[in-house]
């Protein structure tokens, strides 16, 4: 097995956290590269709400420019030392996003975390990792948060 290129996809989230020691050991076991990637939801393109063009653009502008400096200042403990990672935001439905940047990218495996949602909330929410597990083009890594803390 040959893995040269990582997708390490995250929001945030304490689950995203707990999953990044995955991505970075394998990236560190095969010398490979590491896409740190988050998906800014499209809310107008999902919903299909109609919102004046300019303000929204000027509210994606700012919510990219965010997550773009969250994205280099989040996980700098754990890089530290490494080279090979490139930040990346995009914009739409998150699974959607993902998987077409991994196929577009060549990406070999996808690193995630989940957040365990039930009931209403999955309801509501949905699960990202579950429909980028059905629909990437390579593996996917999907990362519980443990039950126990150490």
């Amino acid at each position: 097995m040959e893995i040269k290129r990582i997708l390490f996809a995250t929001d945030f989230s304490e689950g995203s956290s707990n999953a990044l020691s995955y991505a970075v050991d394998i990236a560190k076991q095969y010398g490979a590269k590491l896409f740190f990637v988050h998906v800014i939801y499209d809310v107008a393109k999902t919903a299909g709400w109609y919102v004046p063009h300019v303000s929204i653009d000027e509210m994606y502008k700012d919510i990219e420019k965010s997550a773009k400096a969250e994205l280099e200042k989040s996980f700098i403990e754990e890089m530290r030392g490494f080279k090979g990672i490139e930040h990346v935001v995009l914009k739409g439905t998150p699974y959607e996003e993902i998987c077409r940047f991994a196929e577009d990218n060549k990406i070999d495996i996808i690193v995630l975390g989940t957040h365990g949602r039930k009931g209403i909330d999955r309801m509501i929410f949905g699960s990202t990792a579950e429909q980028v597990v059905r629909h990437a083009p390579c593996p996917v890594l999907s990362v519980r948060l443990p039950k126990h803390s150490k």
